[in-house]
């Protein structure tokens, strides 16, 4: 059951991208697995706005293996499906290769940086998972300045009350905002909503500190795609990207 924090940009009646795709990475990493397996891609196709209504998640491995297993999940709400997913798992176990092949810290680290703190979005409501779901810390550009930027993102609560996030769940979570902190549009005048997300990681997070490296890439058509660097204070752990729908926004005053 979702609290207001989990509210997104554009609906005050629709969910943050962010905190069903962790719940899908927690459906997954819940399954059972023969030995430690890395979540190394997560695919979701978001099938329409997810309400802020009560949650099902359903998961089921569909290739078993020791070295590589297949997943899928869904998301319902209110009888509808409204998530997709498959996802890879990969064997974890001690390999030798060089250091450097390894890459470590490339951005400020989170301490030392101030924290953001966001305007309304446009929808008025004052819970949100950008504004009080997440601490949010900036290494380079701003939500209001258009163009590439890199944030750091901690959850200011736990994904499920009563139980411990996993680093892997958190890097989803702020994965989502790949679109939100490198914007080349404005929220009041636009809509960029991510039709999918799909999430690469080389190795196992750490942490609770998530960066978010984004770049987004416009048509001239109404579309979009935001590719990010995903890092965690040990360095870079994988890659996101989500293809964008764009359009005016309906209210919007030029």
């Amino acid at each position: 059951m979702p609290s207001g924090h989990a509210r997104g940009p554009w609906d005050a009646a629709g969910q943050h991208g962010g905190p069903p795709a962790a719940l899908v990475a927690r459906a997954v990493e819940g399954l059972e697995a023969p030995v430690p397996m890395l979540l190394a891609r997560l695919s979701m196709e978001f099938l329409g706005a997810v309400p802020m209504t009560a949650l099902e998640v359903r998961a089921a491995v569909t290739k078993p293996g020791k070295r590589l297993q297949l997943a899928e999940a869904t998301v319902w709400a209110e009888g509808r499906e409204v998530i997709r997913a498959r996802a890879v798992r990969i064997r974890r176990e001690p390999v030798a290769v060089p250091d450097s092949a390894v890459p470590g810290p490339q951005i400020a680290p989170p301490e030392a940086l101030t924290a953001e703190r966001l305007g309304l979005p446009p929808h008025g409501e004052a819970e949100g998972f950008a504004r009080t779901g997440m601490e949010l810390r900036f290494a380079d550009g701003r939500f209001a300045a258009p163009g590439p930027a890199t944030a750091w993102f901690r959850l200011a609560m736990p994904l499920v009350e009563g139980e411990p996030t996993s680093p892997t769940q958190r890097t989803v979570a702020a994965a989502d905002f790949g679109n939100g902190v490198s914007a080349e549009l404005r929220f009041e005048t636009h809509v960029f909503v991510n039709a999918e997300l799909t999430v690469h990681l080389s190795r196992e997070p750490v942490g609770e500190w998530f960066a978010v490296q984004g770049v987004t890439e416009h048509g001239p058509e109404g579309t979009a795609l935001a590719a990010s660097v995903l890092h965690d204070v040990e360095g870079p752990v994988g890659r996101a990207a989500q293809a964008l729908f764009v359009a005016d926004r309906p209210a919007a005053v030029a």
